[in-house]
């Protein structure tokens, strides 16, 4: 009796495993299925996809950065499950302090084909940095490992398409404009081996680079990881992006090359973080940076975290130039206003007339009004001695026109490309003051 009572537990136990094992990461709700297609939005070079968490949907940033799933605010403390295990202090990038989260249990996500449950999910309860301003959109939360660590992943940027594979069923087909590289995993975060050159004719460097897919410039570095690694005597000052502690800010400048296997770029724009957030960001002592998505971008990628394999092939992108924001200015969404706008129709009406000729053709122009709401920009940050701070422009003046065209007729990331086009292009801002409307010029200047 008491063996067939083992044998019944040791046979539960494997029931539970199997069931808690398949609720634990992606995986396919249609067994026949071997692959799921979703489009993003690449907004700033950041990649965007929508995800359900308990059957609501939201806007994830796509970063293998990260090894948490984090939601920005308790604003959506009714999408995310009402089990809390703990509260703590989370500390990112930023010269900030840590700040409070929580963890949520049990939280089920879905991609389409593919579903996931019993998932955490750390809230902000302070979001001090506002996503969603910065990129035009709301952004809800980041996700990495916990959509990334069971599945095999193509990500085209040319077609905005990601493909998620079954790697049971997976077989990449041959390819001669293809490299393979091993990527070292540590603490749920991917690293790959690159190689910079400094100086023209200098010697290479080898370099441990995090893959970096919620970064939006092309490589960080942080400076005396190696003591090879120095910041270029040309550089400026500039803010690099946001992290979970606040604003960062590096040294921007060029390296003379940077290679990943045989794929070589030259001239490539690099930022060196300031000693607090290279510190914070270095939990791997083996790191020296990071490679972002104006590098990847230029490749269809495809990452393999279950076999830590990463494979490449250049695309049409690949020779683009790299640039950078000349202005000085850091522009971010600030909601939306309502603009009066007048549409003309042209009616045209026939009748009789007394004359010999007969009858005649009139036109009638309407002209109609709405109203509709559209976005309102702001000026968040401007750079010390930058053209547009010498030129006037201050923070939290409100953007009315960029260039005599209204603002509101642009993208945010078509706003930024404005600032990258060309040295010694006149910007002309119409920005809003308190009360007073202001016309302000200036020019890009290229210094790196």
């Amino acid at each position: 009796m008491k063996k067939k009572q083992f044998i019944l537990l040791i046979l539960l136990l494997t029931v539970i495993s199997s069931i808690i094992g398949q609720q634990r990461g992606f995986h396919f709700i249609n067994k026949e299925k071997n692959y799921v297609d979703l489009d993003f939005q690449l907004i700033n070079n950041i990649i965007v996809i929508p995800i359900e968490i308990n059957k609501k949907k939201l806007n994830f940033i796509l970063d293998t950065g990260v090894n948490k799933t984090i939601v920005f605010s308790s604003s959506k403390a009714d999408t995310i499950s009402s089990d809390i295990d703990q509260k703590f202090k989370l500390s990112g990038l930023g010269k900030g302090l840590p700040i409070e989260a929580i963890v949520s249990s049990n939280n089920t996500f879905k991609i389409k084909n593919l579903i996931s449950r019993n998932n955490n999910v750390y809230v902000l309860l302070k979001d001090n940095f506002d996503f969603s301003s910065k990129m035009g959109i709301t952004i809800h939360g980041v996700i990495g490992f916990d959509l990334l660590k069971n599945l095999i992943l193509r990500i085209n940027f040319k077609s905005k398409k990601i493909r998620f594979y079954k790697p049971a069923t997976f077989k990449h087909k041959e390819c001669k404009k293809c490299e393979t590289f091993a990527l070292t995993i540590f603490q749920k975060k991917p690293y790959i081996t690159a190689g910079i050159t400094l100086k023209q004719n200098s010697k290479k460097i080898p370099v441990n680079m995090l893959l970096d897919s919620g970064g939006s410039d092309a490589i960080w570095l942080f400076e005396h990881s190696r003591k090879d690694i120095i910041t270029p005597e040309v550089y400026f000052t500039d803010f690099l992006g946001v992290g979970l502690s606040g604003t960062i800010y590096g040294k921007r400048s060029r390296l003379s090359s940077f290679t990943i296997g045989r794929f070589l770029f030259e001239n490539p724009t690099v930022s060196f973080l300031d000693s607090i957030s290279s510190k914070k960001a270095r939990q791997y002592n083996e790191r020296n940076g990071s490679i972002g998505n104006d590098i990847l971008k230029r490749f269809k990628v495809w990452i393999d975290y279950p076999n830590k394999k990463l494979t490449l092939q250049k695309n049409g992108s690949f020779t683009t130039g790299f640039n950078y924001n000349m202005s000085g200015i850091e522009v971010v969404y600030n909601g939306k206003i309502l603009v009066e706008e007048a549409s003309r129709n042209f009616t045209e009406s026939f009748r009789n007339s007394p004359e010999p000729n007969g009858a005649r053709n009139s036109v009638s122009i309407i002209t109609n009004y709405e109203y509709k709401f559209k976005p309102s920009f702001k000026i968040n940050e401007v750079l010390k001695g930058s053209p547009a701070e010498i030129a006037g422009v201050l923070k939290n003046d409100v953007i009315i026109k960029l260039n005599g065209k209204a603002v509101y007729n642009y993208k945010l990331e078509d706003i930024i490309a404005k600032f990258q086009e060309e040295d010694q292009k006149i910007i002309r801002l119409t920005v809003l003051r308190g009360v007073n409307i202001l016309t302000i010029n200036f020019k890009l200047k290229k210094i790196i």
